[in-house]
């Protein structure tokens, strides 16, 4: 049973480190410019690669809490529940939103060819289909993934499974990254933006620290109500 945990630490802390990658790579600029009726189908090659990187993500949600499960129900089955309810919650957000690029595409392809009197309702069409994939991909998938985090660090900071500092770096990043998909929703600031990147550096170097100290210090494991042990990552 340590064994299998060691390895299952390890993994997460592969999955923490290969999702901040896939989502680099998932990012796709022309959806998210203001004029994306006019770029997205030229650029739907870029929107193709775009969208299979955000399904690559979805495993990597949910497999980080799968993985992490079987040792965080040990102490707390109802948080633990909750962590992985909230990382299936944002997987089903991220496919919504990939569902979506398909009609951005289509949209922008008919929207090329529109008479002048057409244009007006492409881009009333084009708003809504924009402000609700900002809906789900900006605000509900980082609300729930947020909220599931928020219940994973309670846990470590309860049972002091890592160090306390680590813990509170992310409390603190994913409370703010939440904050910040409300500020995009209300168009305050862009997902392409300088602001949106510096709000973002704090969540994204505390997950490389806690990825890397997954895969060097592993977690302190409760082997049974009376004892527990450090299981390290050899």
């Amino acid at each position: 049973m340590a064994y299998k945990s060691r390895n299952q630490i390890k993994i997460a802390g592969g999955l923490i480190i290969l999702g901040i990658i896939i989502g680099i790579l998932s990012i796709v600029p022309t959806v998210e410019s203001d004029k994306f009726l006019e770029e997205v189908y030229p650029n739907k090659n870029q929107v193709l690669t775009g969208g299979i990187f955000q399904f690559f993500l979805v495993p990597i949600y949910v497999g980080f809490s799968l993985l992490l499960y079987p040792i965080l129900k040990q102490y707390s089955k109802t948080l633990s529940i909750g962590f992985v309810g909230f990382r299936f919650m944002a997987a089903t957000f991220q496919l919504s939103g990939i569902i979506l690029l398909p009609i951005f595409v289509l949209l922008s392809q008919e929207h090329s060819s529109a008479s002048t009197s057409e244009i007006a309702i492409y881009e009333s069409a084009g708003d809504m289909l924009r402000l609700f994939r900002d809906l789900t991909n900006h605000l509900g998938v980082i609300l729930a993934t947020g909220l599931g985090n928020i219940l994973f660090y309670i846990i470590l900071y309860k049972e002091k499974l890592v160090p306390k500092w680590i813990t509170i770096w992310g409390f603190l990043g994913n409370i703010i990254i939440m904050l910040a998909s409300f500020l995009i929703i209300f168009q305050l600031i862009e997902v392409i933006s300088t602001e949106y990147g510096l709000i973002s550096i704090p969540l994204v170097v505390q997950e490389i620290v806690l990825a890397i100290w997954l895969l060097t210090k592993g977690l302190i494991i409760k082997t049974n109500a009376q004892s527990s042990r450090r299981l390290t990552v050899k």
